[in-house]
């Protein structure tokens, strides 16, 4: 089975949104409380999510 080439674009795309969502969860945690404690726990979970997924779509 022979994959197509992908852009750099491409392959960049996902690491780039965690680690935007990763900064964006860390500054919220680090300057208030209340609704920015809840946005901090939704943005670090989605990186945890992502590499549970992708544990689950190497096994198959």
């Amino acid at each position: 089975m022979r994959r197509s080439r992908q852009s750099l674009r491409q392959v960049f795309a996902v690491p780039l949104l965690l680690a935007i969502l990763t900064g964006i969860g860390l500054l919220s945690a680090l300057t208030g409380d209340g609704w920015r404690d809840a946005l901090s726990w939704l943005t670090l979970a989605v990186p945890l999510l992502a590499i549970i997924g992708a544990m689950g779509f190497r096994q198959e």
